[in-house]
């Protein structure tokens, strides 16, 4: 097993870059594996059983899921601190991590297959633009809520961040209509702007791109 810390990650995984982005926020050092035998190949089952990604492994601890590594880094390695330390303000967190994996995350990636112009299904499309729609607006009503969110990096920042980019990265191409609600953008630049999340965009952003480019011209 490596030594030190090390990610399994591939380069245009939302998750993956979820969890750099607070590896730089943290100001830790890591070496970064393509996963041996490619994602979801039995060489890496081999490594990591569940074959998730990211997997962090820290000496000898192996961590396969983004949240918790992320808990882990923040109890691991406190300083600079990623959650409040208000127990309420923990919670709003952790409410806003979830939302993102677990309902505008799920969203978005729906509409990954569609980018290929041989899959795309425009009776589909609709219907995930209006629940897309839906999630974002819900969004806005917790921004609103939570007006400190997007002045200070979180961990309920770290994903979602990434998620938004890529709404706005591929509802334009797949002639999606997306309105953004005024919190939602206001948030999204204030997070976008802080150190770690602009270091690693600059590094992200491109293989987003470049995966989209490639999808938009396959016609298998």
């Amino acid at each position: 097993m490596p030594m030190g810390i090390v990610l399994y990650s591939i380069p245009a995984s939302i998750y993956c870059a979820k969890t750099r982005i607070l590896l730089r926020y943290k100001g830790l050092d890591w070496q970064d594996l393509a996963p041996p035998g490619g994602y979801g190949s039995e060489e890496f089952k081999r490594i990591v059983p569940s074959g998730n990604l990211p997997t962090l492994v820290d000496g000898g601890l192996m961590i396969a899921d983004s949240e918790a590594i992320a808990e882990y880094l923040e109890e691991a390695y406190p300083d600079p601190p990623a959650l409040p330390q208000d127990l309420a303000g923990r919670a709003k967190v952790r409410e806003r991590s979830r939302f993102n994996d677990t309902r505008l995350e799920p969203e978005l990636r729906k509409l990954f297959p569609h980018v290929r112009p041989a899959r795309r299904q425009a009776s589909e499309l609709a219907g995930i633009g209006a629940t897309l729609q839906a999630r974002l607006d819900q969004l806005g009503q917790m921004l609103q809520a939570a007006p400190e969110a997007g002045s200070r990096l979180t961990l309920g920042d770290c994903g979602l961040v990434v998620t938004l980019h890529w709404v706005r990265l591929i509802c334009p191409r797949l002639e999606i209509p997306i309105t953004f609600p005024a919190a939602v953008t206001r948030y999204r630049t204030q997070v976008a702007a802080l150190p770690a999340v602009a270091e690693e965009m600059a590094v992200y952003l491109p293989h987003a791109e470049g995966w989209m480019d490639l999808a938009l011209k396959d016609q298998a």
